[in-house]
C-alpha cells in the first residue's frame, strides 16, 4: 500500500513538471476564483464543497470521531469500524468489508508547484474518465482544502477492489504535503457501502 501511495505522489510530481515546461514557470496564472454567485471554480470547472445527502449523513450518524493526532486530521467513522494501523505518515481503518487508507507524502519540491500539480491530477483523472477507468471526477474542497476526487468505475469482477479517492495538497508543520485518501470495498459491495464511504469522506477535517 505504501508503494502505491508513493507512486501516486511520483506521478503528481511528473505531471506538474511537464505542465510547467509547457506553460512556463507561472503556476498561478489560472488559480481558483469565485464567481459572482460565490461558487468557486478552477479554469471554469466548479469546485464542490462537502454537502452530504441525508442518507450519507445517516450512515455515520451513530459513528465515532477518529483523530489522526500526528497529522491533525479527523473523520467520523461508523460505529462498527475499527483501527487497523496508525503511523506518522499512514493510517488505516475498516469495518464491514469497507476500508479507509490515508497517506501523507512530504513533498518540499512541490512548494511552488501545488496549483500546477493539482490541475495536472485533475486533468489526468478526466482523461481516465474518458476511457472508462473512472466514472466520477471533480474538484472537491474539504474543510477549506481543495483537492481532486475521483471514483473508479465498476470493476470487471465483483471481488475486485473499487476505490473512491481524494488527493490534495496542504501546508502542515512547515512542509508541503500531499494527502492521499482512499475509501474502498469490493466492487460488488460498493453500492451497499456508498453512503457511508461518502459520509466519511465529507466528514474530513484537515488542519492546514
Amino acid at each position: 500500500m505504501k508503494k502505491l501511495f508513493a507512486l501516486f505522489a511520483l506521478v503528481s510530481v511528473v505531471l506538474a513538471c511537464n505542465l510547467v515546461g509547457k506553460k512556463g514557470s507561472n503556476g498561478n496564472s489560472n488559480s481558483s476564483s469565485s464567481s459572482s454567485s460565490g461558487t468557486s471554480s478552477v479554469d471554469g470547472e466548479p469546485v464542490e464543497k462537502a454537502n452530504p445527502t441525508a442518507a450519507q449523513s445517516a450512515a455515520i450518524a451513530n459513528g465515532h470521531p477518529v483523530t489522526w493526532d500526528q497529522q491533525g486530521i479527523t473523520w467520523t467513522l461508523p460505529a462498527n469500524w475499527s483501527k487497523n494501523d496508525v503511523r506518522s505518515e499512514s493510517l488505516s481503518y475498516s469495518g464491514g468489508g469497507a476500508h479507509l487508507s490515508v497517506a501523507i507524502s512530504v513533498m518540499p519540491q512541490m512548494a511552488d508547484l501545488v496549483d500546477v500539480s493539482s490541475k495536472a491530477m485533475y486533468n489526468a483523472a478526466k482523461d481516465q474518465k474518458k476511457i472508462g477507468k473512472y466514472d466520477e471526477v471533480k474538484w472537491l474542497e474539504l474543510d477549506g482544502v481543495r483537492g481532486v476526487e475521483f471514483r473508479e468505475s465498476v470493476q470487471e469482477r465483483p471481488d475486485d477492489i473499487r476505490r473512491l479517492e481524494w488527493q490534495a495538497y496542504r501546508t502542515y508543520a512547515g512542509s508541503t504535503q500531499l494527502i492521499t485518501l482512499i475509501l474502498s470495498t469490493d466492487s460488488g459491495e460498493f453500492a451497499n457501502h456508498q453512503d457511508e464511504l461518502y459520509g466519511i469522506l465529507y466528514s474530513t477535517k484537515v488542519t492546514h
